[in-house]
């Protein structure tokens, strides 16, 4: 049974985490001096390797809470609470200085020997925060079933991601400063009430089960 709401909801959260357009002009300073197919290579691999941790918290997320023994109504507290601070970062430019000091660090120490597993999959990608999201989502798509329509929706996320790193320079060139600047405060509100929600649903389904 497709619920379009939660999916539209799930697709909403996990494309404001990710953040392609900001995420657009990191991924250019990383891959200075590639061609234009040694990028499409990066952002292909990136990409996959970011689904793929991210599946596998979809996945076996709920699990690994239960084997910590902790509630899922606590993880959607504290998961809350850390989207809260990432839509903060946003909504006043932090997050972007954070991650463009992440990779200055990784290009220096790795040479960019391998950037599409780290920095870019891991932890541009599938950092802290989306990790959190997709765990947190997963709880609201119980059944197998279920769990295959939360897979379909990270693949889209992924997909719309990679396009972004695809065309990043025309990105970066269109919104300019002032643009992403604007993009990133508003992306960072709706992260922010989806945040809220997520500690709302937390408190209810830890305190009044």
């Amino acid at each position: 049974m497709f619920d379009v709401d939660l999916l539209i909801n799930a697709l909403t959260t996990l494309l404001v985490t990710l953040d392609p357009p900001g995420l657009a002009p990191i991924f250019l300073s990383l891959t200075v001096g590639l061609s234009r197919q040694e990028r499409f290579q990066v952002a292909t691999r990136g990409s996959m390797i970011a689904f793929f941790i991210l599946a596998a918290f979809a996945l076996f997320g709920d699990g690994i809470l239960g084997l910590l023994g902790i509630s899922i109504g606590a993880f959607r507290i504290a998961g809350g609470l850390l989207l809260f601070w990432i839509s903060f970062e946003m909504i006043f430019e932090r997050r972007q200085e954070r991650k463009e000091k992440t990779g200055e660090v990784a290009v220096t120490k790795d040479h960019i020997h391998d950037i599409a597993v780290f920095p870019l999959a891991l932890p541009l990608i599938a950092g802290p925060g989306a990790i959190s999201a997709t765990i947190l989502l997963g709880s609201s798509f119980p059944s197998v079933t279920d769990r295959v329509q939360l897979l379909v929706v990270i693949a889209a996320s992924m997909v719309l991601l990679f396009l972004a790193l695809v065309i990043s320079e025309r990105i970066d060139r269109f919104l300019g400063v002032t643009g992403r600047a604007i993009l990133t405060r508003l992306l960072g509100v709706i992260l922010a009430a989806l945040a809220v929600q997520f500690v709302l649903d937390g408190v209810r389904s830890a305190f009044l089960a």
